[in-house]
């Protein structure tokens, strides 16, 4: 409708209210004719003036230049400042120009005129979106959403897909709350409770599903995607809780669920001053800056504003790419520095770190992959002992004040080459506590969720390749987390480190791999064959964050613990180490099994050509 004409039916029906509702008020005072008869012909002079008073004023405050579709309280507010204020205006004219009404009717038509004109807005709203969002009629341009979760957040997610030109058409809400079966919200009905998916789904022809419960645990999300998986439907997820509290909710939060969601991690909590303390304005070094959980500490180190971050890694394409998503987040000027360097060469490190002089290092490069270092255990000790005794002497030589080393619960009760090296390397930490003003420490964790060369990524490329998904063994297990909470932790630990630790962060519940397959199977929407290959050399099914023996003890953060680690002779291990280090490349095979069965005599065997 164009606008004259919009405005002109607009004044029409709001002409004819106003006096409907001086008639209703004279009606309800004057119930027997002899009294409403006298009454009326006061009301039929003074009607239409009322009425075009009215209309003045509703204008004047600017009723008639609103989007009545998309009204909501402000407008609600407007209308009854409008009508409140062209009332007085009335009375005024009653008591000075015209024969007086009872006061009575003028109190009772100033409520129905709010009454009739702020219903007749929310009538059109209300017509407004049920033409836009009716279930038996969807747009070509529409696909037919399920949100689930009638509360605020669900509530919140429909205003935003009905208020924006979303691809999404909403038809219904899925709640397990009893007292909402039934309701109908925003013009919108909740339509049952999640175990009736698959057949709301099936009879309302729905092409996409919003689950819009962002305080709910990962098992509730993962029961929703598991009976939705044979409907072949679309699964988005409202994410966080963050945006509700500032009510900014928009479409572009709603994103595909992944894995992590259904894992349903609590958040981490750090003390910022804490950590501030000893990153801020200092200068800090990332070894292994290019990886997954390199790259994720230079983020998070960057937001601590340091003095200067160092970058160092020997992948350059990694390095670029981490370094040009920084200063393109912060700024051209961001301090940094770029080293491409090998941590394997030692006179490299030594320059480098005089050089920048770094008072906190985490150190977190190092060769990760049990099958790939089974088959180049040399590689193995080159990089995860030999490197880091590099970088932890160097540290040590110019004055570093915290090092901290990423490890892993492969490290615990190792039976691969991988596990090994990194426990030699947390042990070396340990004699350099031992004889160095530095403090270093080490934390351990489990497999990090989307890292490069972890099983999310490998098992989503199965699907898309149609299968089938490879497990190694249905009774296999790891602990799982996510990058951001993994780094977050460590670098709380950091703040913590007094000397020879080794922290163990809290990973939550093992994940059953064939479990977490079946999740990503039904997340993609597709059927897909699951097929087990049996248990790589150097693997175990089950991985420890702690021996036995060792046993942990509790620090000021609730996730984070201390294993209360065994030692081995710290002369010995360094004889051991300067052997390695001599043989330099030269190092091979049997060199490592002989050094891992000194150094770690519980050790197995899982190779019959490293017996020597």
């Amino acid at each position: 409708m164009r606008g004259k004409a919009r405005l002109l039916v607009l004044l029409g029906c709001d002409f004819l209210l106003v006096i409907m509702s001086l008639l209703v008020s004279l009606l309800i005072r004057f119930p027997s004719w002899p009294e409403l008869s006298n009454a009326l012909v006061n009301y039929i002079n003074f009607a239409p003036v009322c009425a075009l008073v009215m209309l003045v004023f509703f204008y004047f405050f600017g009723l008639y230049q609103r989007v009545w579709a998309y009204a909501s309280i402000g407008e609600l507010v407007t209308i009854v400042k409008a009508v409140t204020t062209g009332k007085l205006v009335v009375i005024a004219l009653t008591y000075f120009i015209f024969t007086p009404l009872p006061r009575s009717v003028v109190l009772m038509s100033w409520a129905f005129s709010i009454i009739l004109i702020g219903g007749s807005r929310l009538y059109w709203r209300i017509y407004m979106q049920k033409k836009k969002f009716i279930v038996a009629g969807c747009p070509l341009d529409k696909r037919k959403t399920l949100i689930v979760g009638a509360g605020d957040a669900g509530v919140l997610v429909v205003r935003e897909l009905m208020n924006h030109n979303s691809e999404y058409l909403p038809v219904g809400f899925i709640d397990d709350d009893a007292s909402k079966q039934g309701m109908v919200i925003l013009g919108i009905p909740v339509l049952g409770k999640r175990e009736e998916l698959p057949s709301i789904i099936e009879k309302c022809r729905i092409k996409e599903v919003i689950i819009a419960m962002p305080s709910v645990s990962g098992q509730v999300i993962k029961e929703t995607v598991e009976k939705c998986h044979n409907s072949r439907v679309k699964l988005k997820i409202l994410p966080g809780v963050y945006q509700l509290i500032s009510g900014q909710v928009t479409v572009n939060h709603i994103r595909d669920i992944q894995v992590e969601d259904l894992l349903g991690r609590e958040p981490v909590e750090v003390d910022l001053s804490e950590i501030a303390g000893y990153l801020t304005d200092r200068v800090v070094l990332v070894s292994g800056a290019g990886g997954s959980i390199g790259s994720e500490l230079c983020r998070q180190v960057v937001r601590l504003k340091p003095k200067l971050l160092v970058v160092l890694g020997h992948g350059e394409n990694s390095i670029h790419n981490i370094v040009f998503e920084l200063r393109e987040m912060h700024g051209s000027d961001l301090p940094i520095e770029i080293v491409i360097a090998d941590i394997r060469d030692r006179q490299k490190i030594n320059l480098i770190f005089k050089k920048y002089r770094p008072s906190v290092v985490f150190h977190a490069a190092a060769h990760k992959h049990v099958p790939l270092m089974e088959l180049h255990p040399d590689e193995s000790v080159k990089t995860n002992v030999l490197g880091t005794k590099n970088l932890a002497e160097a540290a040590d030589r110019v004055g570093t004040d915290v090092f901290i080393m990423l490890s892993t619960d492969k490290a615990v009760n190792p039976s691969s080459v991988m596990g090994a090296t990194k426990r030699l390397a947390e042990l070396i930490l340990q004699q350099m506590n031992s004889i160095s003003d530095t403090v270093y420490a080490a934390v351990r964790f489990g497999n990090v969720l989307g890292s490069n060369g972890s099983v999310v990524p490998i098992f989503k490329r199965q699907i898309a390749q149609g299968g089938p998904v490879t497990v190694t063994h249905p009774e296999m297990k790891r602990y799982f987390m996510t990058i951001p909470e993994a780094v977050q932790l460590v670098i709380q630990a950091g703040a913590m480190a007094q000397g020879g630790e080794i922290f163990v962060l809290d990973m939550g519940e093992p994940v059953k791999i064939v479990d977490l397959a079946k999740c990503i199977i039904d997340l993609s929407g597709v059927d897909c064959e699951i097929k087990f290959t049996g248990i790589r050399p150097g693997e175990k099914l089950f991985e420890e964050l702690l021996t036995a023996e060792e046993g942990s003890s509790a620090t000021r953060h609730r996730r984070i613990f201390v294993a209360n680690a065994g030692s081995v002779d710290l002369e010995t291990l360094e004889l051991e180490v300067f052997r390695l280090r001599e043989l330099g490349e030269d190092v091979v095979t049997g060199d490592v099994f002989k050094a891992l069965t000194v150094l770690l005599p519980n050790i197995k065997i899982y190779r019959k050509d490293m017996v020597g």
